[in-house]
């Protein structure tokens, strides 16, 4: 444990051994080793003298793990810091109270209504027999009353169809949600039908910027600002008739060259133009899941430095705690939604008794 040492009185003060001593914790008992000076003016700092336990002990090592440490890793750190030697069993079993209160998480009761439902996934290394890039479904709700959270967390394969879906957004609907006035996901197979499945009443838009995305991928690197810049025209039309119309123009100059980029639009028109029903509020919350990336781009930093995951538990249980712990004075996911009062009253005006009857 490092403190401070004084000098005696006749001259300096040096180090003389360590004294092994047995502390509690939430984790059970630790030793570490406390240094030892000749004049006996030692000061431990994080584990005064006579203590018998250590607080925030297992704190410390939640927040190193929520930060991308491996177990090991967190080992050498307590060490090195702390002069504190612990053993990966016991850093494992200060860890294990994360999976209970993720269990709770994910099956706690949710609203009843929610006004936007937000469908994202990240990728992640996880080792299943062999190491392999995984989805991690990421479903974001937005409440009557404008407050953002994460409602439910999911590791799939890739392959997910519309059984799988249903299967996970039901989850959601036994946890207490009943309605979702409108979804917006990136259209993942199965997952479009899913939502009505689940939710008849659910206007589902797709995710715009995921679509200019893929359309992009059909088109020469040379047209990509041409065609962004013209899609662009179109899901910022004023109305429905008006996007029709933009679009039209659109396949007229692309169409033959770029046939797939014009039927990955029509495909998908329906879903496409939701939310050009709704005034510019309600429009920027719910044509992409952009909203997502800040949390993402802070599951990716927590999970970059492990190179992969033993398992889908030790994946999710770094996310949970990434979502648990927002970062002051920075944008995160959980909190209020902005200019939210303006946005539910066109959202009042248009569903009517699905929002004032709750």
């Amino acid at each position: 444990m490092r403190g401070v040492t004084g000098p005696m009185p006749g001259g300096g003060n040096v180090r003389n051994g360590t004294s092994r001593k047995t502390v509690l914790s939430q984790v059970g008992p630790v030793q570490i080793e406390v240094p030892r000076d000749r004049a006996g003016s030692f000061a431990p700092q994080i584990m005064p003298k006579h203590a018998r336990r250590v607080e925030g002990f297992t704190e410390t090592i939640v927040s190193l793990y929520a930060k991308g440490l491996t177990t090991g890793e967190i080992q050498a750190h307590l060490a090195e810091v702390y002069d504190v030697e612990v053993s990966r069993d016991l850093v494992s079993r200060a860890t294990a109270q994360i999976t209970a209160d993720m269990t709770a998480w994910r099956t706690r009761p949710l609203d009843r209504v929610y006004a936007v439902l937000l469908i994202d996934c990240i990728y992640i290394k996880i080792r299943d027999g062999a190491v392999a890039d995984k989805p991690v479904y990421i479903a974001v709700g937005i409440s009557l009353e404008g407050d953002r959270d994460v409602l439910g967390m999911w590791v799939g394969t890739g392959g997910e169809g519309a059984k799988q879906w249903m299967a996970w957004l039901t989850e959601l609907k036994n946890r207490g949600v009943q309605d979702v006035l409108i979804a917006c996901c990136d259209g993942l197979k199965g997952l479009p039908d899913s939502i009505n499945g689940v939710w008849p009443q659910t206007d589902v838009q797709l995710c715009v910027v995921h679509l200019v995305r893929t359309s992009l991928r059909y088109a020469a690197k040379q047209h990509w600002g041409t065609i962004a810049k013209q899609l662009r025209e179109v899901y910022t039309a004023k109305t429905p008739d008006e996007a029709e119309q933009r679009f039209a123009l659109f396949e007229a100059e692309w169409g033959d060259r770029y046939p797939a980029v014009v039927d990955t639009w029509r495909r998908s028109w329906e879903h496409v133009i939701v939310f050009l029903r709704f005034p510019a509020p309600i429009r920027r919350t719910v044509y992409t899941t952009n909203m997502i990336e800040s949390l993402n781009s802070r599951f990716r930093q927590a999970t970059r430095r492990r190179g992969h995951f033993p398992d889908d538990d030790a994946a999710l249980k770094v996310l949970y705690l990434v979502i648990r712990n927002p970062i002051k004075n920075r944008p995160n996911i959980t909190g209020k939604t902005p200019a939210w009062k303006q946005a539910i009253n066109s959202l009042a005006s248009y569903y009517g008794d699905r929002i004032t009857d709750r």
